[in-house]
């Protein structure tokens, strides 16, 4: 099973991320979580202590690792190898707790008329073996978009979640997200109601999308709050937010099966 998970900036897609691994894990899956923000959080959201944490280095940012995997000189304009070996590397570069490895991807840097270097080379093979090749849950974090995605991985991905609040600007970036995710062939897209107050908000979410897509809600909580004040995943506190998870993991497990697309994952 591969789920992508995107929306706004600030909506608690992070959040989300964690908790889904951390729910999958905790039936026996074999799970596989990829941050692919920029702006990377996903191992406080998954409970990494920060010792750990503190271990991984973006696959992006590994310019030797790149040069040695793709056969590249030194200088613009050398040759160098487009499929790599990559199937080592989730367990040598990711770093685990409670059941979920975790591996880094970053992004590349480059030029306004962009580029083909060893680096993009590397994080291109690298989200196509995780995507296709592998048989763990993958969970994947990613920025405000799917940047990550290209045409030849979007129809390996069983699903794509958007995480959205109760507000304008948030519904607008799902409606683009939807839009840009049917472009590419992602057939399943579904929404999660975050910071969640009352009725009102669950109202609001429920109108502005249809209804058939949405898994459920995260309520905003001080248990959401202080978890992330102390670097632990809301998974562990045992409470609301723990409850709204496993209740969307099964709902995404259901829906995804039932649309027969989903492909089982391995035991540990």
């Amino acid at each position: 099973m591969r789920i992508a998970i995107t929306g706004k900036g600030g909506v608690g897609k992070t959040t989300l991320a964690g908790m889904l691994a951390r729910a999958f894990a905790a039936e026996g899956r074999r799970v596989l979580a990829i941050d692919a923000d920029p702006d990377a959080n996903l191992a406080s959201a998954l409970g990494v202590p920060a010792e750990a944490g503190a271990r991984l280095t973006p696959i992006s940012k590994m310019k030797e690792l790149a040069r040695e995997r793709t056969g590249a000189g030194e200088g613009e304009g050398s040759l160098f190898r487009l499929n790599p070996t990559v199937s080592d590397l989730p367990e040598r570069y990711g770093v685990e707790h409670e059941g979920v490895r975790l591996l880094q991807m970053g992004t590349v840097e480059q030029g306004g008329s962009g580029c083909v270097c060893p680096e993009h080379t590397l994080v291109k093979r690298l989200m196509k073996h995780l995507l296709l090749e592998r048989d763990d849950v993958v969970i994947m974090d990613m920025e405000a978009g799917i940047e990550h995605l290209g045409r030849g991985t979007a129809e390996s991905v069983d699903a794509l979640v958007i995480v959205v609040e109760p507000g304008q600007r948030s519904m607008q970036t799902a409606r683009q997200i939807t839009a840009l995710a049917g472009d590419i062939g992602i057939g399943n897209v579904f929404l999660v109601g975050s910071k969640i107050r009352d009725d009102a908000d669950c109202r609001f979410i429920s109108a502005a999308m249809p209804p058939a897509s949405l898994l459920g809600f995260i309520s905003l909580s001080d248990e959401i709050r202080a978890a992330d004040r102390d670097g632990a995943s809301p998974f562990d506190c045992d409470g609301k937010a723990r409850s709204e998870a496993l209740a969307i993991k099964d709902a995404l497990t259901v829906e995804i099966g039932g649309r027969g697309s989903c492909r089982s994952a391995s035991p540990r």
